[in-house]
């Protein structure tokens, strides 16, 4: 097999790198990363290596300068020696060629082997006095106000490659077990969790009434009030009428002015829908994908990196974003474990008010039936019945849950449900708290028709039966609501079904440490705040 046929074969392979060489002892690693993991020749010759990557610090003497180079593909840097020619005109941020030979670093050094240039090539400079990521502290609030830039930091650019490796896992856990990936709509005609805050197009300016040029309707781009989608549910329904089991991956948006470290307006959300009556093996798909997504995880080194964040955290140029409570690899081992907890409403509730008598927990808000469950409530759920793994919370009231939710039937193997619940479930993961959310769908038409409001739905209180015609034929146009078409899926012909949305992002804080969920997402959009 030739050098290029052996090279592409690795390139097929996962966390392989396709090697340049130069020539029988001048190699072009393709990032940092393979360049420190390079073995020392047998015969005890040096190598010639060339690297490219960004400045991160140098340090010039009269006799020499050390530069630390990264290129993201690690959080550690690769140190290289530089005569004072070769360092003129180099500061932080520039982007840089280096060729040289890879030499056994003196004793006491981080790395094993650093770099000694002979040749140095600046691609891209930068302006060194106003570069506004320096070597100092620098809170987490300002590099949120430059998050194009905060993805050079060696901690960003190791989320990102969580996040791309975590995408991968998940999308090769679904296609394994036969769920098709579907492409949901980000322009919705409607409010899917019911709650109000959702954000509204119009590609309008503002144009006083007396100037305005026939209706509103008339005059808007879509007719009608449009949205970004806060969940893709409705849609994936849809889609499994015909195939069985659905799943999609894409962002959602919420109007919800809460300024936490648990909430932004923009996040990602994998969704999942499919065929079933069972509550259950809803959960049971959940736990499985978690535990499968972690075991894939930990393959790679990014629990090791990410300790490796913790321990240098006065190189990280922000305000401890980290965790300390617990190591990180306890965690993840903790969700590994099974099976999880599951609780009811009712029970927790129980637990809730038994524990805030005199002389015990107290909550700011106090626990009843129709309030829900509050942050408080939650984390004391996850810590007391979880004591460190997730829980799953069922049953939940019908009265604070969305209409679409079948309610708890009295043959679900479970005599700690009562009436006048759906059921559902909330996935409770220690400190983030509800990370999941599902539940079984209501199939029926005329259910599910009592249980929506007549206003969402301007159906002019027509009944089922009353109610034929397709919602997009002509007749159906007047008077129709902005889900009637969702009825349309039970109108002709449905299935019991169920699913569940995961909040990729908190998932993510829960698995990297990170207090704040804007330092998670890459361009963090909250109330007051859209950069770049």
């Amino acid at each position: 097999m030739s050098w290029r046929s052996s090279c592409l074969q690795r390139r097929l392979q996962p966390n392989k790198y396709c090697w340049r060489r130069l020539s029988t002892t001048s190699l072009q690693p393709p990032n940092i990363a393979s360049a420190l993991a390079l073995p020392p020749r047998d015969d005890g010759e040096n190598v010639t290596i060339q690297v490219f990557g960004t400045v991160r610090t140098i340090r010039k003497q009269k006799q020499r300068a050390f530069l630390q180079l990264g290129d993201g593909s690690t959080v550690h840097h690769l140190q290289a020696v530089l005569n004072p020619d070769h360092a003129q005109g180099l500061s932080t941020g520039v982007f840089v060629a280096i060729q040289g030979l890879w030499r056994p670093a003196p004793p006491g050094k981080e790395q094993s082997h650093e770099l000694h240039a002979q040749h140095v090539t600046i691609i891209g400079a930068a302006d060194s006095e106003n570069y506004p990521i320096q070597k100092k502290f620098q809170t987490a609030e300002f590099l949120r106000s430059i998050p194009h830039l905060r993805l050079r930091l060696p901690l960003h650019a190791l989320l990102a490659r969580l996040r791309s490796e975590s995408e991968f896992l998940l999308a090769q856990y679904f296609r394994d077990r036969s769920f098709l990936r579907v492409q949901s709509p980000v322009i919705t005609s409607s409010d899917c969790e019911g709650a109000g805050h959702v954000f509204s197009l119009d590609t309008r300016a503002p144009v006083p009434e007396e100037h305005r040029e026939g209706s509103l309707e008339e005059s808007s781009f879509f007719r009608k009030p449009k949205y970004l989608t806060v969940s893709s549910q409705l849609h994936l329904e849809a889609y499994m009428q015909e195939h069985p089991k659905v799943w999609t991956f894409s962002p959602t948006f919420r109007a919800e002015k809460s300024d936490t470290p648990r909430h932004v307006s923009e996040f990602w959300m994998l969704e999942v829908e499919m065929r079933s009556q069972s509550l259950q093996e809803i959960m049971d798909l959940v736990e499985d994908m978690i535990k499968s997504l972690v075991r894939g995880l930990q393959q790679s080194s990014f629990v090791e990196e990410l300790v490796t964040m913790r321990r240098s955290r006065g190189n990280l140029q922000t305000e401890e974003p980290l965790e300390d409570d617990e190591p990180l690899p306890t965690r993840w081992a903790t969700l590994e474990e099974g099976p999880w907890p599951r609780i009811t409403y009712a029970e927790a509730l129980r637990l809730l008010q038994d524990s805030a008598g005199p002389g015990k927990s107290k909550f700011s808000h106090e626990p009843s039936w129709e309030s829900g469950l509050q942050l408080e409530h939650e984390k004391y759920i996850a810590a007391t019945v979880g004591a460190g793994k997730p829980v799953f919370v069922t049953h939940y009231p019908r009265i604070i849950k969305p209409f679409y939710m079948l309610p708890s039937a009295r043959n679900d193997n479970d005599s700690t449900v009562v009436p006048r619940t759906a059921a559902c479930f909330d996935l409770l993961l220690p400190e983030v708290c509800e990370v999941v959310g599902g539940s079984l769908r209501e199939h029926r038409l005329e259910e599910l028709e009592a249980s929506m409001p007549l206003a969402e739905l301007g159906l002019e209180g027509k009944t089922s039966s009353e109610r034929t015609e397709p919602s997009g034929s002509p007749a159906a146009t007047k008077g129709r609501g902005n889900l009637d078409w969702y009825l349309d899926l039970r109108r002709f012909g449905s299935v019991p079904h169920g699913g569940f949305g995961l909040g990729f992002d908190r998932l993510l804080c829960y698995l990297t440490g990170m207090r704040n969920i804007k330092d998670v997402v890459p361009w963090p959009r909250f109330h007051g705040r859209c950069d770049c």
